[in-house]
């Protein structure tokens, strides 16, 4: 019965596919989790035994919406990553992802492996499931029967099964236990002292621990007699009580209008914002603490700001804070900072980079002031830009059409490499001219994870059939291939770019090592062990660079090896 209804309903079967997936997992094995993608693919090729057909054109459309908008969410920090500050970090993270291809051409080649299988043992062992897409489209093109490529096209999803699981484990594994016990690494240890570094001296938090004072509050002093401030300029006052800002001065009830002119007076009442600290000594200047004037309003506001300008770029917090005048720094209070969409610890030694998310409280009048000096501020776009938009995979589809050779053998990048491509670039453009290509982050979301999954299902059910017969006859060996895709390169890059590149900080080594190889269960356990936001510095560099380079693999692979399946 179910199979008369998967085969009147295709689509049926597509969406209980996606929805068992996903509730599939959920399931947890210790830290593992084997995650919505991978349960859809299985659950798919379950589902597909029931000889359920999915028009091809299902997974072009929906591989092409994913990989557009991977590209257009990494496009800005792709493009803001490729500077020569990270030059180190940015090698490590392709001799990482080339070492990876060398990993998969040598397994193929070795063990005679077909170009699907190939390209599988790639998605897998390299945990990119983007790769299934690309090689994919790769595939569609190549010069063969049509039964050879849906075999292929079998192999991808066969290889990518049986590999992804130590695939995700694998960087846990290395980064977290193997190379922290032969270097003989405290993680949590390093971490706290690379935090201390950064934060010159602050105190730093341990696991559970936070912070109970907030970080910039308004309080209210009441000028006394005997006062220093009496008689002062408000300028001059607020350069007493430097990081600190005067936001109001109120006399006989009724807020003044401030000026270089003002001058503080023996009763009035100060409205002064900062850092908590900085905020409570003042009290020995102006006077005693009282609460805030009945009826009395303070409007402020929070900004997020991307850091643009080339003379901050590269410098740490405390020399931008030095540079930038006191005039300019009135009012104005960094309260976080996010690279990557990740959270990065303020400390003063953190270098920004050009594209930085910071995020600022103040009046509207001082961060318009600060925003002029620092780039652009965020504004979340309302409606997509379906002109660009359309434009974007129309560009993307294009691009997708040219062919290079690679030992004399046509290779083209395909619908996946193209709209990739595309996505960074009006990425990059909608960073840099917000009045063009807006995608909304809800929208770029949900792109980003129904197209995976519906093209994931897709490429289950169609390969259900024969899944099971290629997993039996070539199972476990692909499995230990997949295991040495997933550690060699790990091995191998890490102490090139320890003894070479010399990226010898412990902390930075291995959030380069999880980012190279785009492991972001690697990157969650690291984070775990060092119980600080300390890895993220290293790991936004590489992971930028591996989500390109190893999406692009996939039509490398199927040009490089020339094997296919036996009939």
């Amino acid at each position: 019965m179910i199979d008369r209804l998967f085969e009147a309903l295709p689509y049926l079967a597509l969406f209980v596919a996606i929805s068992l997936g996903y509730l599939a997992g959920k399931l947890t094995i210790g830290r593992f989790v084997l995650g919505g993608i991978a349960g859809t693919l299985l659950v798919g090729v379950g589902v597909g035994q029931f000889g359920v057909t999915i028009d091809p054109g299902v997974k072009t459309i929906f591989f092409a919406l994913f990989i557009y908008a991977v590209g257009y969410q990494g496009g800005p920090q792709f493009a803001h990553a490729l500077n020569l500050r990270s030059l180190n970090q940015l090698i490590s993270a392709f001799v990482m992802c080339f070492a990876g291809l060398i990993c998969v051409v040598a397994a193929a080649w070795l063990f005679q492996l077909d170009r699907g299988t190939a390209a599988g043992l790639a998605a897998g062992g390299l945990t990119q499931s983007a790769i299934i897409g690309t090689a994919s489209g790769a595939i569609s093109k190549l010069d063969v029967s049509a039964d050879l490529i849906r075999t292929m096209e079998t192999n991808v999803a066969v290889g990518y099964a049986v590999t992804y699981i130590f695939g995700s484990l694998g960087p846990i594994l290395i980064a977290t236990w193997l190379i922290p016990l032969v270097m003989k690494w405290d993680i949590r240890a390093e971490a706290i002292k690379l935090e201390q570094t950064m934060a010159g001296g602050r105190t730093v938090l341990g696991p559970g621990q936070f912070n109970a004072v907030r970080d910039v509050v308004t309080r209210f002093y009441l000028v006394s007699e005997g006062s220093a401030a009496i008689g002062q300029q408000v300028l001059a006052a607020d350069a007493a009580v430097a990081d600190a800002a005067i936001e109001s001065v109120i006399r006989e009830s009724a807020a003044l209008d401030l000026s270089e002119a003002t001058i503080i007076a023996a009763g009035d009442v100060i409205a002064l914002s900062g850092p908590t600290a900085i905020v409570q000594k003042s009290a020995d200047y102006f006077g005693p603490e009282v609460i805030a004037p009945e009826g009395f309003e303070l409007v402020q506001e929070s900004r997020e700001i991307i850091l643009t300008n080339r003379d901050l770029v590269g410098l740490d917090l405390q020399e931008v804070h030095d540079k930038v005048g006191a005039d300019i720094r009135h009012g104005v209070f960094l309260t976080s900072a996010r690279r990557l969409g990740r959270e990065l610890p303020i400390a003063p030694k953190l270098a920004l980079r050009r594209g930085d998310e910071l995020h600022f409280t103040g009046a509207p009048k001082d961060l318009d002031r600060m925003q002029k000096l620092l780039g652009y501020k965020i504004s979340a776009a309302a409606v997509t830009d379906f002109i660009f938009f359309g434009l974007g995979l129309a560009v993307g589809f294009l691009l997708g059409m040219i062919e290079f050779k690679i030992a004399g053998i046509p290779v083209s990048i395909g619908t996946g490499g193209g709209c990739l491509l595309s996505g960074l670039l009006f990425g990059w453009l909608h960073s840099t001219h917000q009045r063009f290509a807006a995608l909304p982050v809800g929208a770029s979301n949900f792109l980003r994870d129904f197209g995976l999954a519906v093209f994931v299902g897709a490429v289950g059910i169609s390969a259900g059939p024969q899944a099971l017969e290629t997993l039996r006859e070539s199972g476990l060996t692909l499995f230990f291939l997949g295991v040495a895709v997933t550690i060699i390169p790990q091995i191998v890059v890490f102490f090139f770019s320890y003894y070479v590149l010399r990226i010898q900080n412990p902390i930075e080594a291995l959030g380069c090592l999880v980012g190279g190889r785009s492991a972001n269960p690697g990157f969650a356990a690291l984070l775990d062990k060092a119980g600080n936001a300390t890895p993220v510095v290293s790991f936004t560099v590489t992971y930028a660079v591996a989500n390109v380079f190893l999406t692009l693999w996939g039509p490398i692979i199927i040009g490089v090896i020339n094997t296919n399946p036996s009939p």
